[in-house]
């Protein structure tokens, strides 16, 4: 039986992922901007659409140069044109680049494209192969449709800031911006889930992810306790969120902090052999996991008795020839520099035209026997206004010169 997939031409294809793939970018901040990150990375054409002024990342530049660095992180490899939607032709010229497009992204406030005449139900019959992407905090129904989202909103509403930080002390976000990029990922997923489907169908999807929704799973070891006592979740600092495991912590050394854990009988006995307590071994106390758990502090005051002897590469040292899963905690100093992530090309040092010489990534994800995406630097606000207006909608020179003086696109950055 022959395959229902389309068949086409790949003779003049790049060895690349989804070359041939256009994506009408109007993701903002983090979520949106690193679905089409990723898809940029293997070979999408991203046509990042920005307001005049620029997005909210672009503009922090003017707070410090530090600040703005996402915005080169999340947006290389695109192509950039600024564009006035509050305006009846900039909405044409939306209409139109998205005519031709395999997916458009937009993580605005649910109803925004909808009321600028943009939305999912116009697009969709303009463009019936089109891949609508839509992201928001609680999604695009229900009750909580229209509250606000951040991320650290969402890690309040989620429950996630509940169960975060030490049981004697206020609930605390994550560190890192998780739900944006959690939420970002499943962005991405959809969006390559309806691509595969659209071969063979030959039709788009609307494909959307609520933030909220993207957290609950993440939640799996703390449900214990909604399960085993009927209680919310404490909060249990550097130990397992269902206090199912010990050691599972954070312990101090001579000069910072290692994190330990140990899932098995063979990582407890190997343990004990690491930091010479081999006289341990069959202990009521420490026998078993759950014995280990129920003796908590003693066991990990146990380990602390030896860690604090030791700086945190010594340990990791030990704990390796061991095979303890243990690592050291590390600043961003030492992991911006981390020299196994730049040999295998996951960081690496640019000199960009804005920001100087700076650290960026590249996609996580790796397709063995692809070819590397060329680095381009992420574009000045409207770089491509010209190039993509003259050779995607045929307008003139002249054409696009009025629409810039009438304020329907920006004139590119200098």
């Amino acid at each position: 039986m022959q395959s229902p997939i389309q068949q086409h031409d790949t003779s003049s294809r790049r060895n690349l992922p989804l070359d041939g793939v256009t994506v009408v970018d109007l993701g903002q901040v983090y979520q949106g901007p690193y679905a089409t990150f990723l898809m940029a990375q293997a070979g999408a054409d991203v046509i990042k659409i920005e307001p005049l002024t620029g997005e909210p990342i672009r503009e922090r530049v003017h707070v410090s140069k530090g600040s703005a660095v996402p915005f080169a992180m999340l947006n290389a490899n695109k192509r950039d044109v600024s564009l006035n939607l509050k305006s009846e032709r900039g909405r044409d010229i939306l209409k139109r680049l998205t005519a031709n497009a395999d997916v458009l992204l937009e993580n605005y406030a649910p109803g925004v494209m909808e009321k600028l005449g943009v939305g999912w139900s116009v697009m969709s019959q303009l463009n019936p192969r089109l891949i609508y992407a839509s992201g928001s905090g609680y999604g695009l129904s229900g009750p909580d449709r229209d509250n606000l989202a951040m991320d650290i909103t969402v890690q309040a509403a989620s429950g996630m800031m509940s169960v975060t930080g030490f049981p004697d002390g206020a609930p605390v976000k994550c560190g890192p911006a998780v739900v944006d990029f959690l939420s970002g990922i499943h962005l991405y997923a959809g969006i390559m889930t309806a691509l595969y489907e659209r071969t063979f169908t030959g039709k788009g999807r609307l494909v959307e992810v609520a933030m909220q929704e993207t957290v609950y799973p993440a939640l799996a070891s703390n449900l214990a306790f909604v399960y085993d006592k009927g209680i919310a979740p404490p909060r249990t600092g550097n130990r397992h969120g269902g206090l199912a495991a010990a050691p599972y912590n954070v312990y101090p050394t001579r000069d910072g902090y290692i994190a330990i854990i140990g899932i098995n009988e063979n990582h407890w006995n190997n343990l004990l052999k690491a930091i010479d307590r081999e006289d341990l071994v069959g202990d009521e106390r420490f026998s078993t996991k759950p014995a280990r758990v129920r003796h908590i502090e003693e066991t990990d005051e146990l380990i602390t008795e030896w860690t604090r002897r030791h700086t945190k590469a010594e340990a990791f040292g030990v704990f390796g020839k061991y095979k303890v899963p243990s690592a050291p905690v590390r600043d961003l100093i030492e992991v911006t520099n981390d020299k196994h992530m730049h040999e295998r090309g996951m960081l690496e040092w640019i000199d960009h035209p804005q920001f100087g010489r700076i650290v960026v990534p590249n996609s996580p994800l790796r397709i063995h026997g692809a070819d590397k995406v060329e680095r381009t630097a992420s574009p000045r606000l409207g770089q491509h206004n010209h190039e993509i207006l003259g050779q995607m909608l045929k307008l003139s020179a002249d054409e696009i010169g009025r629409l810039e003086a009438d304020g329907v696109i920006g004139t590119a950055e200098a």
